[in-house]
């Protein structure tokens, strides 16, 4: 038996069973619901109403439900064609994208139900991995005393490890840094506010709940000296979507002088998008805006926009950490994304 387990993810692959169950990231911070995922409908609604989220988890839990699906005993043909229903869950996180090409190359090169499931735990394994260099990598530029803005939600919940963006920020607290984050509660969903406060209070990192608004305050009173966010898609010049409001997060710190930098494994790279221009970005249901958990704070029929991300030029990133090292602004002119 083979057991993977994430903070948002368990899988338990045995010969004649392949039990699945996510983390249910809508009713956090209250309530720590695991739901199971039978069905490859259940787990392309996980991914699209949120309860399983975060780019690098995403990819690697639809891999790990090809496997199961190919230990139900679906033939080559209807694993590709579920594979494609799962590829258009959510347009802008790449990580889906290329977690689902890799296994729909390894089915139709050489299919087997074993190797179906040993490439979606290797790729579960490899998300672990990575989060985990990534943390070493970026731990470097956090000073002791640092105070850290962060946007949306990069940790655990996110990946199949210790997470990006978080990852960096537990890697200095577990060295004794004396840190504090200052949490965007990112609008619409809130995902700053319930999942990041949620994870950072696990690990007893000191921390404070912000609106998205006040951020560019806290900067002009000095109480923040860097930020660090996640990526869904990573253009190959450097220009990068994320979760909406991080193009504002950039811009004031550009503004504000304040070292900016984003955190991702190299599967959010996109090797075949050249410039943000070319990210697309998911719109999603005017209810996000109008309220939430029940409650309405905006009129009936009012016109929403609602896109879950924006795009954050390359000229505003003071750093790229990646698994494989950190890139500056020099490095990504010359073409470096293209051969990480």
């Amino acid at each position: 038996m083979i057991r993977l387990r994430s903070l948002a993810l368990e899988a338990d692959i045995a010969e004649q069973k392949f039990s699945l169950r996510v983390l249910d990231q809508t009713q956090l911070p209250h309530e720590e619901a695991w739901i199971a995922i039978e069905t490859n409908k259940q787990m392309i609604e996980a991914i699209k109403f949120l309860k399983l989220r975060g780019a690098p988890l995403i990819g690697v839990a639809a891999s790990l439900m090809i496997a199961k699906m190919a230990l139900e005993k679906f033939t080559s043909a209807e694993l590709l064609m579920q594979a494609k229903f799962l590829y258009e869950a959510r347009p802008t996180a790449v990580n889906l994208m290329i977690c689902i090409d890799r296994m729909t190359k390894q089915i139709k090169e050489n299919f087997s139900v074993q190797s179906t499931i040993d490439l979606a735990v290797k790729i579960f394994n490899e998300d672990a991995n990575l989060c985990d260099k990534i943390a070493l990598n970026g731990v470097a530029l956090i000073q002791d005393g640092a105070q850290i803005l962060t946007h949306c939600n990069t940790g655990g919940l996110a990946t199949a490890g210790v997470g990006t963006a978080l990852g960096v920020i537990r890697k200095a607290h577990m060295q004794g840094k004396k840190i504090h984050v200052y949490i965007d509660e990112t609008r619409p969903l809130l995902q700053g506010g319930r999942l990041t406060a949620w994870e950072l209070q696990k690990l007893n990192i000191p921390c404070t709940l912000i609106t998205d608004s006040m951020a560019a305050h806290l900067m002009s009173l000095n109480k923040i000296s860097m930020a660090i966010v996640g990526a869904d898609r990573i253009a190959i010049n450097g220009d990068f979507a994320n979760k909406i409001g991080t193009y504002s997060v950039a811009v004031n710190c550009h503004y504000h002088n304040i070292p900016f930098y984003v955190a991702a494994p190299y599967t959010t790279v996109d090797f075949d998008c050249n410039n943000g221009t070319e990210i697309p970005i998911e719109q999603r249901g005017a209810e996000e805006v109008c309220g939430h958990a029940g409650m309405a704070w905006a009129p009936k029929n009012i016109n929403v926009y609602n896109p879950a991300f924006d795009v954050t030029p390359s000229k505003l990133v003071t750093a790229w950490i990646l698994d494989k090292t950190i890139y500056y602004k020099a490095d990504v002119d010359k073409g470096v994304l293209k051969l990480c």
